[in-house]
């Protein structure tokens, strides 16, 4: 199978975890990825990678047994954690996660804690860096206007600080811009800002123990966030011990299932990704792509020769092959494809690039 090696221009996904001091955020990023946080990296942020296996994933390895195993890799960052006494810090804390392409904001519900206000503080937080941003560029339009000798010049930056202008009303009304329909022109020109309140969210409460209020998840979800709950604490504690004492911790601790897998998965199914395979005896390897991206573009995350050389794309579902047990019975069966460049790739797809070179 004509695969070629990934290089790395694949695409990389990053998710921001942010939350307030003490919320437990730096211990998810230890569940998540095993990285101990580094102290000294408090103020700069630290990243880790976490490794997603999914079902699919690990049925594939069973039916291929691969040299090499390659799953998904999402890089996650910890933020320093934000201030609810100094908010005026927090625009900066925010600031290094605009290349973020989600965010898991991590609640800390102990006692008296309310989640749901926190989710609102922290909009309001997004709402002020975004704020900040748009208005810095705005000031300089307004500069640049006014010493622009050139009309075409003028043209140019009198259409951005247009499509800026609502943009920016929005926010200084302290409203977020997730809900905005946004033009073209206010697309192309935010872009650079990569506005914190247009990231898609994801809401962890982290709770001392198990059980926790149901309500206030749906209440969350209703106001429009994705939310789950996990004693992050405990989890850590478990994932800590050798393989063989965790089951019989977990249980006097009243812990159902170990929630590792369910975050990694909430995580990631926020960002807007999709996960297709390349499988041979050599590798069975996971790739992440945006949504609606082609399959010259698949081919190109694998490696940039493949999509230069592009031919085409033979493509089956991984459902059909496991269900079916092997890719010459998904053939025989009539559910394998050839598909052209512009065909737009569908979450566990199977892909070989046929290519010249």
């Amino acid at each position: 199978m004509a695969i070629g090696h990934p290089t790395q221009n694949g695409h990389h996904m990053k998710i921001g975890l942010v939350g307030y001091q003490g919320s437990g955020k730096s211990t998810l990023f230890e569940l998540l990825t095993g990285v101990t946080p580094d102290v000294s990296k408090a103020h700069s942020g630290q990243v880790g990678i976490m490794t997603v296996i999914d079902d699919r994933f690990r049925r594939l390895v069973e039916m291929f047994k691969p040299k090499k195993e390659s799953p998904c890799k999402v890089e996650l960052l910890d933020t320093p954690g934000l201030s609810k006494s100094e908010q005026s810090l927090n625009p900066q804390r925010l600031g290094i996660i605009r290349d973020s392409g989600a965010l898991v904001h991590v609640v800390g519900c102990h006692a008296g804690a309310d989640p749901i206000a926190e989710s609102q503080e922290f909009k309001v937080d997004m709402v002020l860096a975004d704020e900040q941003v748009v208005a810095n560029r705005m000031k300089r339009l307004e500069k640049e206007l006014a010493k622009s000798k050139s009309r075409t010049d003028r043209e140019e930056l009198q259409r951005e600080f247009e499509a800026l202008t609502p943009v920016h009303e929005k926010l200084s009304n302290g409203e977020s811009t997730e809900e905005m329909e946004f033009t073209n022109d206010q697309e192309h020109y935010t872009k650079s800002f990569a506005l914190l309140t247009r990231k898609k969210r994801l809401v962890i409460c982290n709770t001392a123990e198990s059980e926790y209020d149901e309500s206030i998840l749906q209440s969350l979800a209703d106001s429009g966030v994705p939310a789950l709950s996990a004693p992050i604490g405990l989890e850590l504690e478990v994932a800590q011990l050798p393989e063989d004492e965790r089951e019989v911790f977990a249980q006097e601790m009243g812990l159902a299932e170990p929630c590792r897998e369910r975050l990694i998965d909430a995580a990631f199914r926020v960002t807007d990704l999709l996960t297709f395979f390349t499988c041979d005896e050599k590798e069975v390897h996971a790739w992440l792509l945006k949504r609606g991206s082609t399959a010259v573009e698949a081919a190109d995350s694998i490696h940039s020769d493949l999509a230069r050389g592009f031919i085409r794309a033979e493509v089956m579902s991984v459902p059909d092959l496991l269900r079916l047990g092997s890719e010459k019975e998904v053939k025989a069966a009539g559910l394998h494809r050839l598909e052209s460049r512009d065909y737009i790739v569908q979450d566990g797809d199977e892909i070989v690039v046929r290519h010249n070179g």
